[in-house]
């Protein structure tokens, strides 16, 4: 989207303006970026439970007897042996190795599959996608007709219990089911983007509104962006354009869990190479407040530069500055002390393991 394009409105908008929420452009879209304060949604979100306006993320169907096939050569993760009513997190690769986008794959039947995507990149994702379908298999954009609420937080199995009750019971982690609110179908799924236990709501979009201040009145809180990002910081987890880019080699995501080791998919060669794995992703502990932004370089105690920060903020739940970096393997060491170069001062800190925090995501 450029900036003469007005951006786009996901179906809760108006209730976004009723409640309150400060908003900004994400992704194409006109999103809340928060409601009362960043912190207060953040530990909402660790002790309670939050929604999350998520309707501008892109939904593609992909079916058909050429589906599986499609999919293993597109995405890092391997497919073949994912469950009918699972989920698997992985990335879509260009052939030097540099991430198109990260995604979910849901396996719905035998030979047909749900992609879910970033909103900013969905037009060229689905483009990509769709010039590389195997033969007998049919792609369809269903992001216009698909909402969806993500409620997140240790308490969300009793809020979602109260909403549709019985629909959490024995729903493990990275899977879903079809369910219904108030006569109307829906798709349920526990992945989560915060570290907390939580669950996203497929829906249409007419109903997306109503299912969120009924949730409200069972006790869930709103929550935007910010909190989104601060609490995914914490938990270590990636975002496309900061840690995940077109022009930066996936290997040095350390995303290990959703890229295959042997299995053939476009930019395997390039994300294998070991020209490709000298630098890796480390957290980023500062010793003091000031937080560290997207783009400060990294160096060592002696000047000599290293790496590069892709997020940093302030963690509510750590209580200290924190940030993620690519950085030279070698120094992805723990307590490895590093400076920070800011516009400002440089800002000393040091190499921890991710992820920040450990909610209760796989609880």
């Amino acid at each position: 989207m450029n900036e003469s394009t007005p951006a786009r409105k996901t179906p809760l908008y108006s209730l976004h303006l009723e409640l309150g929420a400060r908003m900004a452009p994400f992704g194409g879209f006109d999103m809340p970026i928060q409601y009362d304060s960043i912190i207060n949604e953040h530990h909402a979100t660790r002790r309670q439970a939050t929604l999350f306006d998520t309707c501008h993320m892109g939904e593609f169907i992909i079916e058909g007897n050429g589906a599986l096939a499609t999919l293993e050569n597109l995405v890092t993760c391997p497919v073949a042996d994912l469950a009918c009513g699972a989920c698997r997190y992985g990335l879509m690769c260009g052939e030097d190795g540099g991430t198109i986008d990260d995604l979910l794959i849901y396996r719905e039947a035998d030979t047909r599959y749900m992609m879910v995507v970033n909103a900013g990149t969905q037009d060229g994702d689905f483009k990509w996608v769709s010039d590389h379908l195997a033969p007998q298999t049919d792609i369809r954009n269903i992001s216009e007709d698909t909402g969806k609420i993500d409620l997140q937080g240790p308490q969300s199995p009793a809020l979602l219990d109260a909403l549709m009750p019985g629909v959490s019971t024995g729903l493990g982690y990275f899977r879903f089911r079809a369910a219904q609110w108030q006569g109307q179908p829906v798709t349920v799924s526990r992945t989560g983007y915060t570290g907390e236990r939580g669950y996203e709501i497929y829906l249409a979009p007419s109903q997306a509104e109503p299912f969120w201040r009924e949730a409200m009145r069972v006790g869930a809180v709103p929550a935007g962006l910010g909190a989104r990002d601060t609490l995914r910081l914490e938990s270590g987890l990636p975002l496309y354009g900061h840690e995940l880019r077109r022009d930066r080699n996936a290997a040095t995501t350390a995303l290990t869990r959703a890229v295959s080791p042997n299995k053939p998919f476009i930019g395997a060669e390039a994300l294998r190479s070991p020209e490709a794995r000298h630098q890796t992703l480390a957290g980023l502990l500062l010793h003091g407040r000031q937080a560290a932004r997207e783009g400060d370089i990294l160096s060592t105690v002696d000047g000599a530069e290293v790496g590069t920060v892709t997020s940093g903020s302030f963690g509510p739940s750590v209580g200290a500055a924190i940030a993620m970096a690519v950085i030279n393997r070698g120094l992805a060491v723990p307590d490895t002390e590093l400076l920070i170069r800011t516009a400002r001062k440089p800002l000393p800190c040091k190499v921890v393991p991710l992820p920040f925090y450990t909610g209760t995501a796989r609880s």
